[in-house]
């Protein structure tokens, strides 16, 4: 609320202002829109002059219905509801609101008119925490603010009156990057990841980014009831309808401003595993480690911290979700996929959509290693004599580039505008970085050391394809990724093949959500 210094009139003849009038002008310069409440004496003249600035009244015949609809508005629009209230039974009436707003982490002020400053010793009502700052910053609840009826309708010179400037945004808090970095870990290492969605995610705004953590590391997810519409409950990847299966089964549980109370069971077996791993992200420090012990917590904004875990998933090598997430992103409806390889394969059927029938070409029944570039050849010939500018894109892992990669002589020869995709971890299954692969040789013959999965790291077979013409790239980031499937695609002229580093140990991520069903979803 507005500091006001009021000052008795002088004898000059000075415009004059009603203490109502502040009031209402101080919740004008802070924001509010709506104010709901039953009056009575002394706050009518409040209403009153809020209506004259355009604040829009709605009269209620309750003040606990009153209370829970200005506790509404600010959960729907960030900025704090009012609740005008008379004294006495009115108050009460109104605590009822009050503690569910803090419950729910709304903002909430409620305004409450008493008795005169002269009997504030002689037993006043207990005061709440007072600002609008209190209210929307941090944890956002239910503030309360007395106005003693003497000043409602107190005349003081307009000169007199400071009002506050309109109190900013809550600051966006990030977490700690090393509890980013850990977190990260942990989801990547999970066999079964689950998000929980809770309504603190809805009031952050983080649908987008929380969307496309989703999607981008395909994991399912559950909201709690005023979670739910964050992602949309018809997502394919929402477990609600398997929801006790999927709390009970899942071993790493990211926690999206939802709390352990009793709609989640208090994080408690059996409703969980014992060794489940919970992952926190809350805005409150004091919520951080209730009912259970996390494995990490995140303590900042959620949808500030979600863009900090995106960022960490674009990480550095990236993985096989990371990059099938930006190919997908860029991939025409009406292409062939081709696909061969172990997990390039594997991830690619689950990440890759197609939309149109027999598109899609990889190993098939027998398995089979080394059909992709004969495969991609056939397709690109039957789409430049039937559908001219249909695009092939052969999706490889570098095991699989070596069983038949030589046959990019021949697509360079016929100039098929074949787009090659060499998904490259350094091994068959898994490899080595550059470093550990020559501290493994430094005492001993390849023959021996090597693993028998191990490929030479980092080998350039992007090189391969521009000693015959083609375009080739060699990309590492997110960024290059990008840019090279936008300049491939947009180029019909000649054939290109884009070798992807990622993370040499990066593998599958073992969802194990065989119990849910698209018909159960």
């Amino acid at each position: 609320m507005p500091e006001s210094n009021f000052a008795e009139p002088s004898d000059r003849s000075e415009e004059q202002v009603s203490g109502a009038k502040v009031i209402a002008q101080a919740l004008k310069t802070q924001g509010v829109e709506y104010m709901f409440g039953v009056v009575g004496i002394p706050v009518i003249e409040i209403a009153v002059a809020a209506q004259e600035l355009g604040i829009r009244y709605i009269g209620m015949r309750n003040e606990q219905a009153a209370c829970y609809a200005a506790s509404a508005i600010g959960y729907l629009t960030g900025r704090p509801g009012v609740c005008l209230v008379v004294s006495g039974p009115g108050l009460i009436h109104a605590l009822g609101g009050m503690a569910n707003a803090n419950m729910n982490c709304w903002p909430l002020l409620v305004i409450g008119g008493s008795s005169e400053r002269n009997q504030e010793t002689m037993g006043a009502f207990q005061e709440f925490p007072q600002a609008v700052r209190s209210n929307i910053y941090g944890r956002p609840g239910a503030c309360y603010v007395d106005i003693p009826a003497d000043f409602v309708n107190l005349l003081v010179n307009v000169n007199s009156i400071k009002y506050t400037e309109c109190c900013m945004s809550p600051p966006v808090s990030m977490a700690e990057t090393p509890a980013v970095s850990m977190a990260a870990s942990v989801i990547r290492n999970a066999k079964q990841p689950l998000l929980i969605i809770g309504k603190g995610a809805a009031y952050a705004h983080a649908e987008e980014n929380i969307r496309k953590l989703v999607e981008q590391c395909k994991l399912p997810f559950l909201p709690t009831p005023m979670g739910k519409g964050v992602v949309p409950d018809n997502h394919p990847n929402c477990v609600g309808a398997a929801r006790s299966r999927a709390l009970q089964f899942a071993d790493v549980i990211v926690l999206f401003g939802a709390r352990l109370n009793w709609i989640l069971h208090f994080g408690l077996p059996p409703r969980y595993r014992p060794d489940v791993k919970f992952i926190q992200v809350d805005i409150c420090a004091e919520e951080l480690g209730n009912n259970v012990r996390p494995a990490v917590t995140l303590l900042g904004d959620i949808n500030a911290v979600t863009k900090q875990e995106l960022a960490s998933t674009k990480s550095l090598p990236m993985n096989y979700y990371t990059v099938f997430y930006h190919v997908q992103e860029q991939l025409p409806r009406d292409c062939f996929i081709v696909s061969e390889g172990a997990n390039t394969m594997d991830i690619g059927r689950t990440v890759l959509q197609n939309y149109l029938p027999r598109h899609r070409l990889d190993a098939g029944t027998f398995g089979t290693m080394g059909i992709g570039l004969g495969f991609a050849i056939a397709a690109a010939i039957l789409a430049k004599d039937r559908s001219p500018g249909q695009r092939v894109i052969c999706v490889e892992g570098d095991s699989a580039f070596g069983f038949s990669g030589m046959e990019v002589e021949t697509i360079c020869r016929y100039n098929l505008p074949i787009i090659i995709l060499v998904v490259n971890n350094n091994g068959i299954y898994q490899g080595f970085d550059k470093d550990s692969w020559k501290e493994m040789l430094k005492s001993q013959d390849a023959t021996i050391a090597s693993p028998p999965v191990c490929l030479l790291p980092n080998s350039h077979y992007e090189q391969v394809i521009t000693a015959f013409g083609g375009k080739g790239y060699f990309v590492q980031t997110p960024e290059e990724l990008q840019e090279s499937l936008r300049q491939t695609l947009a180029d019909t002229t000649k054939p290109s093949l884009i070798n992807i580093m990622i993370e040499p140990q990066a593998t599958r991520k073992a969802q194990d959500f065989h119990w849910l069903t698209r018909s159960n979803m």
